[in-house]
């Protein structure tokens, strides 16, 4: 079983994804803040972590840098979460060091595929 790590400070939408992705059969682990998503993924051990940019005490763009410059936790694939779907920020997401981006709101479907080959899987899980 995968296991996810979801940063993410709002609590329907945490609830929400947490909720469907159990459903999946992912193991999903919860952080609300950018530090405590840090912390989480270098002693959670995730497999991928989905990031909202928009976090209180280390938002998701330094979160991301931290995170691809650890040498225990640069490997875990991180896709960005965020209600910025301006242009430019895909790319700003990208260059913080996520590998894949996600705008809100969340199209369920799309980011189960997302998961699915962030973990190199060629079909979603469930």
């Amino acid at each position: 079983m995968a296991r996810i790590l979801l940063v993410e400070d709002h609590e329907e939408i945490w609830d929400f994804l947490s909720r469907r992705l159990k459903r999946r059969g992912y193991d999903v682990i919860l952080a609300h803040d950018g530090e405590a998503g840090v912390q989480q993924a270098r002693t959670g051990r995730p497999d991928v972590i989905l990031l909202d940019m928009n976090l209180p005490v280390l938002d998701g763009w330094s979160a991301a840098r931290a995170l691809k410059a650890g040498s225990d936790t640069r490997t875990i694939p991180i896709i960005a979460l965020t209600a910025h779907a301006m242009s430019g920020d895909r790319d700003k997401a990208i260059q913080a060091g996520c590998d894949d981006y996600h705008p809100k709101p969340v199209d369920f479907s799309k980011l189960l595929s997302q998961i699915s080959a962030a973990l190199g899987e060629t079909a979603s899980a469930g």
